[in-house]
């Protein structure tokens, strides 16, 4: 294995170690040094020894997009919370929502779910569909004024998946369209060909005469 194959395997894996070294830390209360090294070596050695398969192959994580993933949640935490409460002094249970469908760049299930729960993290906001197939999120927002308010908060909401994907490296698609027509089913079978037309010996269609020559 080469410099470069093993420096990219330790950044796939180096999610991995922070989050069991987190764990680590959490399990045992502690920020002493023996507990930072210890945690620290057991997290990189349990990645190492038990590699688990790559959730998100090709892509390496962006500490610079990271930060500023999470410095937009969190202004957008109280943003969004102090116009919640504001609407529910001023409006009460007056206050006016919507259902807006929200089309996806991403074609990823992780990235699909980190949008859908960093979008209902926020107050005012709840992912109540996710339409894999299409790419779509339905999202219930609220407090909407007009249309002008819906457009915004469709635009914020992929604002959000455009920071998710750069955090990671993961490029934007087209958005999602919709289903794929089916293809159109076969024709139906041309219907047989009419019978032959036989037309009767007799021209004028009556009986044909007997021995002597009348008709009945």
């Amino acid at each position: 294995m080469s410099r470069g194959e093993s420096f990219r395997r330790i950044l796939h894996h180096l999610p991995l170690v922070v989050w069991l070294w987190l764990l680590w830390m959490l399990l045992w209360g502690s920020t002493s040094a023996v507990v930072l090294i210890g945690g620290l070596l057991l997290a990189g050695a349990g990645a190492m020894i038990f590699p688990l398969p790559t959730v998100l192959p090709g892509v390496v994580p962006r500490p610079l997009w990271i930060g500023a993933l999470l410095f937009h949640l969190l202004a957008d935490l109280v943003r969004s919370g102090v116009t919640v409460a504001w609407a529910a002094v001023r409006h009460g249970g007056r206050t006016r929502s919507a259902i807006m469908e929200v089309p996806l760049h991403v074609d990823n299930d992780v990235l699909i779910t980190v949008v859908a729960e960093i979008t209902t993290i926020a107050p005012g906001t709840v992912v109540i569909e996710i339409d894999r197939r299409r790419r779509r999120l339905y999202v219930h927002t609220l407090p909407v004024r007009d249309l002008r308010t819906i457009v915004r908060r469709k635009k914020e909401t992929q604002d959000l998946e455009r920071r998710v994907a750069r955090s990671v490296g993961h490029r934007h698609g087209p958005p999602g369209r919709g289903p794929r027509p089916d293809p159109p089913s076969d024709p139906p079978p041309d219907p047989p060909p009419d019978p032959p037309f036989d037309p009767p010996s007799d021209p004028t269609g009556g009986t044909p005469p007997d021995h002597r020559g009348r008709r009945r």
